[in-house]
Protein backbone atom coordinates (compact mmCIF):
# COMPACT_ATOMS: atom_id res chain seq x y z
CA UNK A 1 0.00 0.00 0.00
CA UNK A 2 2.76 2.35 0.56
CA UNK A 3 4.39 1.61 -2.66
CA UNK A 4 0.99 2.15 -3.99
CA UNK A 5 0.20 5.56 -2.62
CA UNK A 6 4.35 6.79 -3.23
CA UNK A 7 3.57 6.12 -6.64
CA UNK A 8 -0.34 7.68 -7.25
CA UNK A 9 1.14 10.86 -5.60
CA UNK A 10 3.98 11.19 -7.69
CA UNK A 11 2.58 9.84 -11.29
CA UNK A 12 -0.91 11.83 -10.11
CA UNK A 13 1.41 14.87 -9.93
CA UNK A 14 3.11 14.79 -13.27
CA UNK A 15 -0.11 13.65 -14.89
CA UNK A 16 -2.10 16.57 -13.16
CA UNK A 17 0.97 19.01 -14.14
CA UNK A 18 0.54 17.91 -17.58
CA UNK A 19 -3.06 18.32 -17.94
CA UNK A 20 -2.82 21.82 -16.59
CA UNK A 21 -0.32 22.75 -19.63
CA UNK A 22 -1.99 21.11 -21.98
CA UNK A 23 -1.30 21.45 -25.73
CA UNK A 24 1.59 19.70 -26.64
CA UNK A 25 2.49 18.33 -23.29
CA UNK A 26 -1.09 17.05 -22.71
CA UNK A 27 -0.63 15.25 -26.20
CA UNK A 28 2.84 14.06 -25.90
CA UNK A 29 1.63 12.34 -22.23
CA UNK A 30 -0.95 10.55 -24.26
CA UNK A 31 0.88 9.72 -27.13
CA UNK A 32 3.56 7.88 -25.16
CA UNK A 33 0.50 6.00 -23.08
CA UNK A 34 -1.38 5.26 -25.63
CA UNK A 35 1.51 3.34 -26.96
CA UNK A 36 2.66 1.93 -24.17
CA UNK A 37 -0.64 0.62 -23.50
CA UNK A 38 -1.17 -0.85 -26.95
CA UNK A 39 2.26 -2.53 -26.35
CA UNK A 40 0.65 -4.25 -22.84
CA UNK A 41 -2.28 -5.65 -25.46
CA UNK A 42 -0.14 -7.09 -27.71
CA UNK A 43 1.70 -8.78 -25.17
CA UNK A 44 -0.69 -9.85 -23.00
CA UNK A 45 -2.06 -11.78 -26.20
CA UNK A 46 1.28 -13.43 -27.15
CA UNK A 47 1.95 -11.40 -29.94
CA UNK A 48 5.76 -10.02 -30.42
CA UNK A 49 5.34 -6.62 -30.35
CA UNK A 50 7.79 -6.83 -33.19
CA UNK A 51 5.53 -9.08 -35.50
CA UNK A 52 4.11 -6.85 -38.84
CA UNK A 53 0.32 -7.26 -38.09
CA UNK A 54 1.06 -5.63 -34.32
CA UNK A 55 3.12 -3.04 -36.79
CA UNK A 56 0.21 -2.02 -37.81
CA UNK A 57 -1.44 -1.71 -35.16
CA UNK A 58 0.89 0.89 -33.99
CA UNK A 59 0.33 2.66 -37.13
CA UNK A 60 -3.15 2.81 -36.46
CA UNK A 61 -3.27 4.16 -33.42
CA UNK A 62 -0.82 6.56 -34.75
CA UNK A 63 -3.69 7.48 -37.76
CA UNK A 64 -5.94 7.91 -35.01
CA UNK A 65 -4.56 10.06 -32.41
CA UNK A 66 -2.67 12.32 -34.17
CA UNK A 67 -4.22 15.88 -34.04
CA UNK A 68 -4.49 16.42 -37.55
CA UNK A 69 -6.54 19.95 -36.81
CA UNK A 70 -3.95 21.02 -34.77
CA UNK A 71 -1.31 20.25 -38.03
CA UNK A 72 -3.65 22.63 -40.26
CA UNK A 73 -4.73 19.41 -42.02
CA UNK A 74 -8.19 17.45 -42.33
CA UNK A 75 -8.85 14.45 -40.15
CA UNK A 76 -9.13 11.09 -42.08
CA UNK A 77 -12.17 9.03 -41.00
CA UNK A 78 -12.10 7.20 -38.13
CA UNK A 79 -14.51 4.15 -40.44
CA UNK A 80 -12.37 4.26 -43.00
CA UNK A 81 -8.98 3.98 -41.55
CA UNK A 82 -10.02 1.13 -39.28
CA UNK A 83 -11.62 -0.39 -42.08
CA UNK A 84 -8.20 -0.17 -44.27
CA UNK A 85 -6.70 -1.73 -41.40
CA UNK A 86 -8.76 -4.42 -40.78
CA UNK A 87 -8.31 -5.50 -44.75
CA UNK A 88 -4.32 -4.84 -43.47
CA UNK A 89 -4.11 -7.20 -40.79
CA UNK A 90 -6.40 -9.66 -42.65
CA UNK A 91 -3.98 -9.60 -45.62
CA UNK A 92 -1.22 -10.40 -43.25
CA UNK A 93 -3.18 -13.71 -42.20
CA UNK A 94 -2.76 -14.70 -45.53
CA UNK A 95 0.94 -13.52 -46.35
CA UNK A 96 1.87 -15.47 -43.14
CA UNK A 97 -0.13 -18.45 -44.02
CA UNK A 98 -2.30 -17.77 -41.18
CA UNK A 99 0.43 -18.10 -38.85
CA UNK A 100 -0.83 -15.10 -37.60
CA UNK A 101 -5.09 -16.54 -37.81
CA UNK A 102 -8.12 -14.51 -37.98
CA UNK A 103 -8.76 -14.33 -34.21
CA UNK A 104 -5.29 -12.79 -33.91
CA UNK A 105 -5.91 -10.21 -36.45
CA UNK A 106 -9.44 -9.29 -34.97
CA UNK A 107 -7.93 -8.88 -31.20
CA UNK A 108 -5.02 -6.35 -32.80
CA UNK A 109 -7.94 -4.54 -34.31
CA UNK A 110 -10.28 -4.34 -31.47
CA UNK A 111 -6.84 -3.07 -29.67
CA UNK A 112 -6.11 -0.28 -31.87
CA UNK A 113 -10.14 0.93 -31.11
CA UNK A 114 -10.05 0.37 -27.29
CA UNK A 115 -7.21 1.81 -26.94
CA UNK A 116 -6.46 4.56 -29.56
CA UNK A 117 -10.08 5.95 -29.46
CA UNK A 118 -10.21 6.13 -25.83
CA UNK A 119 -6.97 8.39 -25.43
CA UNK A 120 -8.16 10.54 -28.58
CA UNK A 121 -11.34 11.12 -26.47
CA UNK A 122 -9.25 12.63 -23.70
CA UNK A 123 -7.42 14.60 -25.91
CA UNK A 124 -10.43 15.87 -27.31
CA UNK A 125 -12.29 17.29 -24.68
CA UNK A 126 -8.92 18.87 -23.19
CA UNK A 127 -8.72 20.63 -26.27
CA UNK A 128 -11.93 21.19 -27.93
CA UNK A 129 -12.78 24.50 -26.13
CA UNK A 130 -11.50 27.12 -23.64
CA UNK A 131 -13.61 25.03 -20.58
CA UNK A 132 -11.92 22.27 -22.22
CA UNK A 133 -8.98 21.78 -18.79
CA UNK A 134 -12.22 22.45 -16.01
CA UNK A 135 -14.16 19.66 -18.28
CA UNK A 136 -11.18 17.18 -17.94
CA UNK A 137 -10.41 17.49 -14.14
CA UNK A 138 -14.01 17.16 -13.50
CA UNK A 139 -14.06 14.06 -15.37
CA UNK A 140 -10.60 12.68 -14.15
CA UNK A 141 -11.68 13.91 -10.55
CA UNK A 142 -15.13 12.17 -10.86
CA UNK A 143 -13.16 8.70 -11.93
CA UNK A 144 -10.43 8.81 -9.72
CA UNK A 145 -13.70 9.92 -6.77
CA UNK A 146 -15.70 6.20 -7.79
CA UNK A 147 -11.80 4.41 -7.28
CA UNK A 148 -11.77 5.89 -4.06
CA UNK A 149 -14.92 5.91 -2.96
CA UNK A 150 -15.47 2.18 -3.98
CA UNK A 151 -12.44 1.34 -2.00
CA UNK A 152 -13.07 2.69 1.07
CA UNK A 153 -16.50 2.35 1.34
CA UNK A 154 -15.88 -2.01 0.47
CA UNK A 155 -13.79 -2.00 3.28
CA UNK A 156 -15.55 -0.22 5.55
CA UNK A 157 -18.84 -2.08 5.13
CA UNK A 158 -18.88 -4.30 1.88
CA UNK A 159 -20.27 -7.49 2.33
CA UNK A 160 -22.27 -8.71 -0.79
CA UNK A 161 -19.85 -9.46 -3.48
CA UNK A 162 -20.45 -7.28 -7.08
CA UNK A 163 -18.76 -9.70 -9.49
CA UNK A 164 -16.71 -12.71 -7.47
CA UNK A 165 -16.66 -14.37 -10.62
CA UNK A 166 -14.21 -11.45 -12.30
CA UNK A 167 -13.06 -9.42 -9.63
CA UNK A 168 -13.97 -11.30 -6.33
CA UNK A 169 -12.64 -7.93 -3.56
CA UNK A 170 -15.32 -5.71 -4.90
CA UNK A 171 -18.78 -4.99 -3.20
CA UNK A 172 -22.07 -4.09 -4.21
CA UNK A 173 -21.74 -1.67 -0.99
CA UNK A 174 -18.01 -0.12 -2.32
CA UNK A 175 -19.85 0.57 -6.06
CA UNK A 176 -22.84 2.69 -4.64
CA UNK A 177 -20.11 4.28 -2.01
CA UNK A 178 -17.94 5.18 -5.68
CA UNK A 179 -20.87 6.12 -7.24
CA UNK A 180 -21.75 8.80 -4.58
CA UNK A 181 -18.66 9.95 -4.51
CA UNK A 182 -18.64 10.95 -7.50
CA UNK A 183 -21.22 12.57 -8.13
CA UNK A 184 -20.51 15.17 -4.91
CA UNK A 185 -17.45 15.48 -6.95
CA UNK A 186 -18.78 16.47 -10.21
CA UNK A 187 -21.58 18.65 -8.46
CA UNK A 188 -18.73 20.12 -6.02
CA UNK A 189 -16.44 21.15 -9.45
CA UNK A 190 -20.50 22.51 -10.70
CA UNK A 191 -20.69 24.87 -7.57
CA UNK A 192 -16.94 25.94 -8.26
CA UNK A 193 -17.20 26.99 -11.86
CA UNK A 194 -21.44 27.62 -11.88
CA UNK A 195 -20.84 29.82 -15.43
CA UNK A 196 -19.24 26.65 -17.22
CA UNK A 197 -21.68 23.76 -16.39
CA UNK A 198 -24.50 23.02 -14.84
CA UNK A 199 -24.72 20.25 -11.71
CA UNK A 200 -27.69 18.85 -14.19
CA UNK A 201 -24.84 18.01 -16.72
CA UNK A 202 -22.71 17.55 -13.85
CA UNK A 203 -24.59 14.80 -12.65
CA UNK A 204 -24.65 13.44 -15.28
CA UNK A 205 -21.14 13.07 -16.13
CA UNK A 206 -20.08 11.96 -12.75
CA UNK A 207 -23.16 9.39 -12.91
CA UNK A 208 -21.34 8.35 -16.35
CA UNK A 209 -17.89 8.44 -14.90
CA UNK A 210 -18.33 6.54 -11.96
CA UNK A 211 -20.87 3.22 -13.18
CA UNK A 212 -18.98 3.48 -16.73
CA UNK A 213 -15.84 3.57 -15.18
CA UNK A 214 -16.46 0.46 -12.91
CA UNK A 215 -17.28 -1.53 -15.95
CA UNK A 216 -13.80 -0.37 -17.53
CA UNK A 217 -12.32 -1.58 -14.73
CA UNK A 218 -14.41 -5.01 -14.51
CA UNK A 219 -14.02 -5.37 -18.14
CA UNK A 220 -10.12 -5.25 -17.65
CA UNK A 221 -10.52 -7.55 -14.86
CA UNK A 222 -12.30 -10.32 -16.70
CA UNK A 223 -9.77 -9.87 -19.88
CA UNK A 224 -6.72 -10.32 -17.36
CA UNK A 225 -8.18 -13.59 -15.73
CA UNK A 226 -8.78 -14.70 -19.00
CA UNK A 227 -5.30 -14.40 -20.03
CA UNK A 228 -4.15 -15.62 -16.22
CA UNK A 229 -2.44 -12.74 -15.59
CA UNK A 230 -2.60 -9.91 -12.53
CA UNK A 231 -1.29 -7.01 -14.00
CA UNK A 232 -0.98 -5.64 -17.96
CA UNK A 233 2.33 -4.48 -17.06
CA UNK A 234 5.53 -2.83 -14.65
CA UNK A 235 5.07 0.63 -15.33
CA UNK A 236 3.65 2.44 -11.89
CA UNK A 237 5.11 0.43 -9.03
CA UNK A 238 1.65 -1.06 -6.91
CA UNK A 239 -0.36 0.12 -10.16
CA UNK A 240 0.56 -2.19 -12.68
CA UNK A 241 0.42 -0.73 -16.27
CA UNK A 242 -1.12 1.74 -18.52
CA UNK A 243 -4.14 -0.42 -18.88
CA UNK A 244 -4.64 -1.13 -15.14
CA UNK A 245 -4.64 2.41 -14.57
CA UNK A 246 -6.34 3.42 -17.52
CA UNK A 247 -8.66 1.09 -17.76
CA UNK A 248 -11.60 3.29 -16.44
CA UNK A 249 -10.85 6.23 -18.99
CA UNK A 250 -10.85 4.22 -21.60
CA UNK A 251 -14.16 4.06 -21.56
CA UNK A 252 -16.19 6.88 -20.05
CA UNK A 253 -14.12 9.59 -22.16
CA UNK A 254 -15.50 8.04 -25.51
CA UNK A 255 -19.11 7.71 -24.16
CA UNK A 256 -18.72 11.28 -22.57
CA UNK A 257 -18.14 12.30 -26.28
CA UNK A 258 -20.86 10.01 -27.51
CA UNK A 259 -23.70 11.43 -25.15
CA UNK A 260 -22.66 14.84 -25.99
CA UNK A 261 -21.87 15.68 -22.27
CA UNK A 262 -17.98 16.37 -23.10
CA UNK A 263 -16.44 18.76 -24.62
CA UNK A 264 -19.04 22.08 -24.10
CA UNK A 265 -20.72 23.51 -27.05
Amino acid sequence: MKQRIVTGVIGGTVFILLTVLGTWYYYGLLLALSFIGYSEYVRMNGVKRTHPAALLGYAGMLVLIVPWQELGMSSPSALHMLWLLMFLLLAVTVVTKNEMTIDGAALLLLGVLYVGFGFNAMFEVRNADSHGLITSLMAFGAIWASDIGAYFTGRAIGKHKLWPSISPNKTIEGSLGGILLSLLVAVAFALAVPDVIGIGRALLIGLIAAVAGQFGDLIQSAYKRVRGIKDTGTLLPGHGGVLDRCDSWLVVFPLLLMTGLLPLN
